[in-house]
């Protein structure tokens, strides 16, 4: 099993986070432990680490909005590890910047097994090529992507989803990959979600869903990145 050398615990419960401190550093991994949000945000920044484990009931700030901040600095992975299992409550989280979400309780294997999950990912992504679709480029690695060189300001899951349809341009990507992958929700079915983040997409990329360029939606077969002028 590939080590994790640096893991930050953002937990207000001091049994929660000595329980994860001792079965993760027995793994072998690196692990420091924070109680409220300010410090983490603080920590992330000084040091940063491989992955980042983040409480939502936090008592300074709201998980949520510290997530906003951190991302506004930082694109290292996050877990969010939380008591709430609110479906609406994942979403918003996912959607806010947070690369996986798991609920309360849980033990240290499951969470090592999303660290190693979430990882992977962030690591092919920083392997892969720059993207030209047409007057679109998308380049994984630096998280730009601009339109006739202009860059655009996308928000981390709009970025995700662009970079996602860009790598397959051409192929109908089905809304279940979608979020699967990219919401990293193999067994929801919120279409909504897909739906409203592809206007949001449209939109900063100067198109609708009446006259669509780069984008096609495929009644009940997903969605479509191509280049308008091929």
């Amino acid at each position: 099993m590939e080590i994790v050398t640096s893991i930050l615990i953002v937990e207000d419960d001091a049994r929660i986070r000595d329980a994860l401190q001792r079965a993760l550093t027995r793994r072998g991994h690196e692990v420091r432990i924070v109680e409220t949000g300010l410090a983490g945000l603080q920590a992330a920044v000084d040091d940063p680490p491989e992955v980042v484990v983040l409480d939502l009931g936090l008592p300074d700030v709201g998980g949520r909005q510290l997530l906003v901040m951190l991302r506004a600095v930082s694109q290292v992975p996050v877990i969010v590890a939380t008591a709430r299992d609110d479906e609406l409550e994942m979403v918003q989280t996912l959607d806010a910047g947070a690369d996986d979400y798991i609920v309360k309780p849980y033990s240290a294997n499951q969470l090592e097994a999303r660290m190693r999950a979430v990882l992977r990912r962030s690591r092919v992504e920083s392997e892969e090529p720059v993207r030209v679709v047409g007057a679109l480029t998308v380049d994984p690695t630096t998280r730009v992507a601009t339109m006739d060189g202009r860059e655009l300001d996308l928000t981390k899951r709009e970025f995700d989803l662009l970079s996602y349809l860009a790598a397959r341009a051409g192929r109908v990507v089905s809304k279940r990959q979608l979020m699967a992958d990219v919401w990293n929700q193999p067994y929801g079915g919120a279409d909504k979600t897909i739906d409203v983040h592809v206007s949001w997409l449209r939109r900063k990329l100067g198109e609708t869903a009446a006259e669509p360029r780069f984008i096609t939606t495929l009644r009940g077969a997903g969605v479509k990145l191509a280049d308008p002028d091929a």
